[in-house]
């Protein structure tokens, strides 16, 4: 029987070998041997890079990577878990985006843009979380300074001397009521900045991503910061005055700095549907469109600088990965010279039960632990016979095999038609306690998988 199981937080190392890299994906992504094995080797040549000497490091270049799969076999899930485990600046971007027209259709160097966007909050958020003991208690002063403000005149004779020891003896009362939550609902009167700027546009033919400047950051300045008297209760003011010490104590300079660095030397773009954009010129319609696409990313991968609003951001060293189902292209249609800087190649194999069974069960995120820790919300104990598992597995297989092949991502619609009676009336059950086996899933799924008609819309 299947039943939920806690899980140890897998550990966040800076340095691990290609085999501790592939077991660390195995906690998330089933089978695909080869493609682990290709990232992590990918993920390890990084690390051996950055302990070169500085003239030899400029000239090792990332082995970028092409997945070829159908969908639903863990492409994206593989390059998204290689970042995390990494700590590196990762972006999915659908390299089909890039072939639309118009508003919708966007520059190539857009992608270096925002994968700095997503660098710069990811440094961020790491130094918020360095000062934030020394924001609360910077945000904490401020509050005990507001509720009893501190003494005009310094201690000289005895009288003072005793007037400023009662008032340290009641700024402690308060500061224990005050970290007690007593106080909470106390008001206080606080300068709060004004956030509302004046309201035009910039037009640009560059774009307004591509503008090397920030109309917030020079407006305060320029007409002044105005502030305005507020009245707010002391809880609400406790989260106002944190979030000021935070913006005081992070020196955005840095985390710029920090930022561009991480994206240059360890950041990841993960090039989906690149099989959508391969196809040769042959003088019409969207071959053109296509190649045209090709030869505007195969400067970003080759290596160039990008404009960015934090700065010049260079390519050279970012991995790419791309990825796509190559149905009815292949790798070799798209242009020899993207082709030379994807040297590796590797195939994702279609998924089998045995695979639905395992991606049930066995991943931190399973999508049974999933089901059963939402369920356990509301008191209900649902557990799932052995047999009831490999049921699911298989009509999963099934209805994948009879309409699209939509690999793993069939579990999700299947376990919603599995457990949709349960979800709805849930919280209204007597019995709280839940077995799931064969006989109730085949009860539930086998009129939708007979009719495929009707398994089309439903699943």
């Amino acid at each position: 029987m299947y039943v939920n199981e806690t899980v140890d937080e897998a550990p966040h190392l800076d340095e691990l070998t290609p085999r501790e890299i592939v077991k660390e994906l195995d906690k998330y992504v089933i089978g695909q041997s080869g493609a682990k094995r290709a990232v992590a080797i990918a993920l390890r040549n990084r690390i051996r890079r950055q302990k070169l000497a500085p003239e030899m490091a400029e000239e090792v270049m990332p082995k970028n990577i092409i997945m070829m799969g159908p969908t639903g076999v863990g492409k994206t899930e593989l390059a998204r878990r290689l970042a995390k485990l990494a700590n590196s600046p990762f972006l999915k971007v659908e390299a089909s985006k890039f072939t639309e027209v118009g508003y919708v259709g966007r520059d190539v160097e857009s992608m270096i843009r925002d994968l700095v966007e997503i660098a710069v909050d990811m440094v961020r958020n790491e130094k918020l979380e360095e000062v934030a003991e020394k924001a609360d208690q910077n945000a904490e002063e401020r509050i005990l300074d507001l509720l009893l403000p501190p003494l005009t005149t310094a201690p000289v004779d005895d009288a003072g001397k005793a007037a400023q020891e009662n008032w340290n003896r009641t700024r402690e009362k308060l500061r224990v009521q005050l970290r007690d939550g007593k106080l909470d609902e106390r008001s206080v009167e606080l300068d709060v900045k004004e956030r509302n700027f004046p309201a035009f546009e910039i037009i640009s033919s560059t774009g307004i991503e591509e503008m090397d400047i920030n109309i917030k950051d020079i407006l305060p300045g320029f007409l002044g910061q105005k502030t305005k008297k507020r009245k707010m209760k002391v809880g609400e003011a406790m989260e106002y005055l944190i979030q000021e010490e935070e913006q005081k104590l992070v020196d955005m300079d840095q985390v710029t700095r920090v930022a561009v660095e991480r994206v240059e030397n360890n950041g990841i773009i993960f090039l989906d549907e690149i099989d959508k954009i391969a196809g040769r010129e042959s003088g019409h319609g969207p071959d053109v469109s296509r190649e045209g696409v090709q030869r505007d990313i195969l400067p970003i991968v080759e290596g160039t600088t990008v404009n960015t609003r934090y700065g010049f951001v260079r390519t050279d060293h970012i991995l790419f990965i791309a990825a796509g189902a190559f149905h009815v292209s292949k790798p070799s249609d798209l242009i020899p010279e993207l082709q030379g800087r994807f040297p590796i190649r590797v195939e994702l194999e279609s998924l089998t039960i045995a695979d639905f069974v395992r991606i049930l069960t066995e991943p931190q995120n399973a999508l049974i632990k999933q089901y059963i820790a939402l369920l356990e919300t509301e008191g209900i104990k649902l557990s799932f016979t052995d047999d009831a598992v490999q049921e699911i597995a298989r009509f999963a297989a099934t209805v994948n095999d009879g309409t699209e092949n939509i690999g793993a991502r069939r579990l999700h619609t299947i376990m919603e038609k599995l457990l949709d009676e349960i979800s709805f009336e849930g919280p209204d059950m007597k019995k709280k306690t839940i077995r799931i086996d064969a006989a109730y899933v085949q009860k539930m799924l086998a009129d939708i998988v007979k009719d495929q008609d009707l398994s089309r819309y439903i699943l």
